[in-house]
């Protein structure tokens, strides 16, 4: 595989292969499916940001909590990660309808079946500005949805 071939498989791992994002603690967590997130550098330091909906139960826990947790599956999980992205954590244990091992760190939460997971320390988050937006984003998926928040985590752990 070339280095062009590895660079681009980043931004699959997103789009295409989908992540969770999980935010609390063994008490109290949730997780959602999320397909909208980039990896980089920003102030000097290795950042992961994630986008989730005001409307979204997943949001206030990620607001309520200074970590949060992004993991990545192969494509075997990919009916556990379709079914937490549609259920909502806000009424019932949606995780343990899944083949998905919770397991607490010492901040925040991953799963056992995670081929790689992301420890984010929260750095920023910022929802957008439906006036700010581009008019065609404006007047399209935001006619419907709320603006999403950008929360940006400085990735402090990597765990295979």
């Amino acid at each position: 595989m070339s280095v062009k071939e590895i660079e681009l498989k980043i931004f699959e791992r997103f789009s295409d292969k989908w992540a969770l994002v999980t935010a609390g603690n063994a008490e109290h967590y949730n997780t959602m499916t999320i397909a909208w997130g980039s990896l980089g550098t920003l102030w000097g330091r290795p950042v992961a940001t994630v986008y989730v909906s005001p409307d979204r139960y997943t949001h206030r826990v990620l607001e309520d909590n200074d970590y949060f947790t992004v993991s990545f599956f192969t494509d075997e999980y990919q009916e556990d990660l379709m079914l937490l992205g549609r259920k909502s954590g806000r009424d019932l244990d949606k995780v343990a309808e899944t083949s998905l091992t919770p397991e607490a760190l010492e901040r925040g939460m991953a799963f056992k079946e995670a081929e790689m997971t992301l420890v984010c320390k929260k750095l920023y988050s910022h929802q957008f500005e439906k006036e700010a937006l581009p008019k065609e984003l404006a007047e399209g998926i935001y006619s419907r949805l709320t603006p999403h928040t950008m929360f940006i985590g400085e990735v402090t752990d990597v765990i295979e």
